[in-house]
């Protein structure tokens, strides 16, 4: 991910954002429902939103990529990080 959606996801899953990191195995599942939970709210939050927000004329063309969207990859990574009780790293390349 590239810097200011990862800083992003670290917010919704309640990381400081420090890189290089790590969340522990024992911590996994917990940061997946913390980050769940958080798109899960700005899905909602979105939702009511929707109609009142302006379209910026830069960004007609572009397609807009949801939160849910972005973290997709971060959830199956997570998920399969519990399933297998890995701990999670990493860093800035």
């Amino acid at each position: 991910m590239f810097g200011d959606v990862a800083e992003r996801m670290f917010e919704l899953m309640g990381h400081s954002g420090t890189i290089p990191s790590a969340i522990a195995a024992k911590d996994v599942p917990a940061v997946l429902e913390r980050l769940k939970a958080a798109i899960e709210a700005q899905n909602d939050e979105d939702d009511d939103n929707m109609d009142v927000e302006a379209v910026n004329e830069d960004d007609k063309d572009e397609p807009k990529v949801s939160v849910a969207g972005r973290a997709f990859p971060l959830i199956q990574m997570l998920s399969r990080a519990a399933d297998e009780n890995c701990s999670v790293m990493w860093r800035k390349q």
